[in-house]
């Protein structure tokens, strides 16, 4: 009898044991990562009590202006925690988040998703607007006005007009040499920042580094460095360091509405510390905190102010930022296509007498 294995039956061995070495290899594998799965940390979830602790900690550990504001964050906390459940949909969370952050009353404040971005503006919306930029450009500065970067500006009654619409648009040495070479000579310069919601900083001081023949502080300001409620940096002064280019210091006058906000509120208080200035409309809308930014474990961004800036006389520029000659619009004018604003600086400037420097 023949005992050897016929071929397919060989095979057939074969095929079994290779069988086998897979079902053993797939359940090792399973058990590895089983074991992997059990000694990781697990994420931190993206449930609405995990994300709402997540937000409230962060503002709580960072945000620069609860005392300012009087703000009482542990009560806030507990208010909006009462509200969450696990069961809520996203855009529920998102409106209780949102909420919650409209408490700090601040314009820097946002919770942003993809479908909605929250928002504070009562800094604005309860005011006059004080602006109508269609009137401007088609009686102030006109089809002739020269655009320099993002600046434009035109020459009214020998003065330079100039309109800066967003601190976001740089603007450089070469725009400050030429509107310099523009305002040569002339009686003053008007620079109007209405409805100029911020920006670049670095903007502030280029415009105002050609305003000033000396060092000039205007500001103090401090970071938040810890989780306590007085845990900042030391102040550091801020100053406007003039240019090397030409500069302009004869009378200057600042157009502000309360729609002039962050960057805009720091160049009014720059131009508020140099001697030949003057601030005309309505006040500033403030904005004095650095934005800190975050993300939620779902995904959603935030931020909130993370420091403070305070004046030399020590007011603090978040809320507002004064003007020296308080100025709203006139209906009566605005029929008759007349920017009350601008008029009220034209004539400002004329009743200055200075002795040329």
């Amino acid at each position: 009898m023949n005992n050897r294995l016929q071929p397919t039956s060989l095979i057939c061995i074969i095929l079994s044991d290779a069988y086998k070495v897979i079902w053993i290899l797939a359940l090792t594998i399973t058990a590895l990562t089983s074991c992997e799965k059990s000694l990781l940390k697990p994420d931190p979830g993206s449930e609405p009590l995990v994300i709402f602790e997540q937000l409230w900690n962060d503002v709580n550990n960072r945000y620069s202006y609860f005392e300012l504001k009087n703000i009482q964050w542990d009560t806030i906390g507990t208010h909006y925690q009462s509200k969450i459940s696990n069961t809520m949909n996203e855009k529920e969370l998102f409106e209780v988040l949102g909420n919650m952050l409209y408490e700090l009353k601040d314009g820097h404040v946002n919770l942003t998703s993809d479908f909605n971005r929250s928002r504070h503006w009562e800094w604005f919306l309860n005011y006059p607007d004080n602006y109508d930029h269609n009137q401007i450009e088609r009686y102030y500065l006109k089809n002739n006005h020269y655009i320099t970067g993002p600046l434009l500006n035109q020459i009214i009654d020998s003065m330079l007009y100039v309109n800066y619409r967003s601190f976001t648009d740089n603007v450089t040495q070469s725009h400050m040499d030429e509107l310099m070479g523009r305002a040569e000579g002339l009686k003053g310069v008007i620079i109007d920042i209405r409805h100029n919601g911020g920006g670049s900083l670095q903007n502030a001081y280029t415009i105002a580094s050609s305003l000033v023949d000396t060092p000039t502080v205007f500001a103090q300001q401090r970071f938040k460095k810890g989780p306590g409620k007085n845990e900042f940096t030391s102040w550091e002064r801020m100053v406007i360091k003039p240019r090397d280019g030409k500069r302009f210091t004869g009378p200057i006058v600042l157009l502000t509405n309360r729609r002039s906000y962050s960057a805009s509120s720091f160049f009014a208080q720059m131009l508020r510390a140099i001697p030949h200035a003057t601030l005309i409309g309505d006040h500033a809308g403030g904005g004095g905190g650095v934005p800190v930014f975050g993300e939620l474990s779902n995904g959603w961004t935030y931020r909130f102010s993370a420091s403070q800036t305070i004046t030399p006389e020590g007011d603090h520029i978040e809320l507002l930022v004064p003007v020296d000659i308080q100025v709203n619009m006139s209906a009566y004018h605005e029929r008759r296509n007349i920017d009350t604003i601008i008029e009220t600086a034209l004539e400002h400037i004329k009743s200055i007498t200075l002795s040329p420097l």
